[in-house]
């Protein structure tokens, strides 16, 4: 497993520097963009203590990255004269808070869905307008006849919003929709998956999701038979994570190809969705050029399309990770340390690292962890610990190549996650009740307001009353 930087790797202080592009130290302090977190914790906001645990939520940086993106893909379509479009979907099931998605759907991405509760959001979405007639609501997931993912779709498009397409898993899923009398633009998706290299692997893909390529020719045949249905769009979703440009535009292109022959024989057939995938900085060292990927991937399109006698299709990208990870944060206060002979000396925190990412023990994710106060002291190699009484409830875990350095004065001394506002507290649920009952932390919600002047919004923590009602706990 290749080493991870997921914070400060050395006994001398930092001194005043960039960690990363929003992650900054001066004077001691750390700073999330020009926002003081260890005084933020510690003043509160509009006269409201806040303390820690604290959840960031940081809006502003959403908007940043559906911009940032579609940047990107202007100037590669420019640099190639690319004619296609670039569509910009923002995947909810990253998260699916609603001043998460009302911000990327406010931002002008289309929405990607997975599920019927999605479409419940959706119409929410819509009803306050902040999902425009314009954009699309892509449909993913399973949504098989009379499930009531179908349903709930059916009823939205002929209720409230025209431009939905489903995107069909398997043969059995075009009925309802084709029964519907309702028009609909259809999408399909192809079965691939890490191990795609070439076209001749995509039906050696061993994944639940998608059809192979006989069975995505044949769903096209039965949609051209429906008088009220068009295959409007293709979608490959090549993996997660693929830190490796060159290997990520290898595995679209065989997706390309795939599209391209299909396309030669339904002119309806305009959008190439590529899915998820689209990496983002989870550690310090994070180094992905998405400039280049862009450009490699519209190349590929134009190569191959070109290859088929077909015109190039629009793109759209689904971002998930990509759109949210770097919005949300975690602020804990140590509250002790503990040298008790152990390899290394224990910090405890005021909560749970195992219940607040669970990436972390589930899948060996990691995360940048660095002090909001005494950057400007000694550091030591640490283990940081939640206070549950679980064995795996510590960072970084044994089998981690990333370590983890910490101030060496541990009075006051409070601590940061960063770059965890994808899945984990989907992953975790929202207002349930945790392990070991720990209640929920205090939320706090930043925005700017047309003037650039921030915003604040607090969500108070779960109370114990709240999690013993949870569990059945009442009266």
């Amino acid at each position: 497993m290749p080493h991870a930087t997921i914070g400060w790797e050395r006994a001398e202080p930092p001194g005043d520097r960039s960690f990363n592009a929003y992650l900054h130290a001066r004077n001691g302090h750390l700073y999330f963009e020009d926002l003081n977190l260890f005084e933020l914790t510690q003043s509160g906001v509009d006269e409201q203590p806040l303390g820690s645990p604290l959840e960031i939520v940081h809006l502003p940086k959403i908007r940043e990255k559906i911009t940032r993106m579609n940047g990107i893909f202007k100037r590669a379509r420019a640099a190639l004269n690319y004619e296609g479009c670039f569509y910009y979907a923002y995947a909810s099931k990253a998260n699916a808070a609603e001043e998460v998605t009302r911000t990327a759907v406010g931002a002008g991405a289309h929405l990607e869905m997975s599920s019927s509760v999605d479409v419940d959001i959706a119409r929410y979405l819509a009803a306050h307008g902040y999902l425009k007639p314009e954009q699309m609501v892509i449909c993913n997931g399973f949504k098989g006849p009379g499930s009531l993912y179908a349903e709930k779709i059916i009823a939205f498009k002929r209720d409230v919003h025209a431009n939905v397409i489903p995107v069909l898993e398997d043969l059995p899923e075009l009925r309802p929709f084709a029964e519907s009398g309702l028009s609909f633009a259809v999408g399909l998706r192809q079965k691939i998956d890490s191990h795609v290299h070439t076209v001749a692997d995509v039906d050696r893909s061993h994944i639940r999701f998608g059809m192979q390529t006989d069975d995505l020719f044949e769903a096209a045949r039965r949609i051209e038979a429906h008088p009220n249905l068009t295959l409007t769009l293709y979608h490959a979703m090549a993996g997660t994570q693929i830190a490796d440009c060159a290997a990520f535009v290898e595995r679209l292109s065989a997706a390309l190809e795939v599209y391209a022959r299909l396309r030669q024989q339904q002119p309806n057939l305009s959008i190439f969705d590529f899915g998820g995938g689209t990496p983002v900085g989870m550690t310090l060292d994070f180094d992905f050029d998405y400039e280049t990927f862009a450009h490699e991937l519209l190349a590929a399109a134009q190569n191959i399309c070109a290859r088929h006698g077909v015109p190039v299709p629009h793109v759209m990208g689904e971002f998930g990770r990509y759109t949210v990870a770097e919005h949300g944060a975690h602020l804990f206060k140590v509250i002790t340390a503990k040298d008790n002979g152990s390899r290394l000396p224990w910090y405890l925190i005021n909560g749970s690292i195992m219940t607040s990412f669970p990436d972390i023990w589930a899948i060996g994710e990691r995360f940048i962890a660095l002090p909001l106060n005494h950057l400007d002291e000694p550091f030591r190699r640490v283990l940081l610990a939640g206070i549950t009484c679980d064995s795996d409830d510590f960072y970084p875990l044994p089998n981690s190549p990333a370590v983890l350095y910490l101030p060496t004065v541990t009075e006051n001394l409070y601590v940061g996650f960063f770059a965890i506002g994808a899945y984990q507290e989907m992953l975790g649920g929202v207002r349930g009740a945790k392990h070991c009952v720990l209640p929920e932390a205090m939320e706090l919600i930043i925005d700017r307001d047309e003037a650039g002047n921030y915003q604040f919004t607090v969500l108070k923590e779960q109370t114990p009353e709240d999690v013993l009602n949870i569990l059945g706990y009442k009266g």
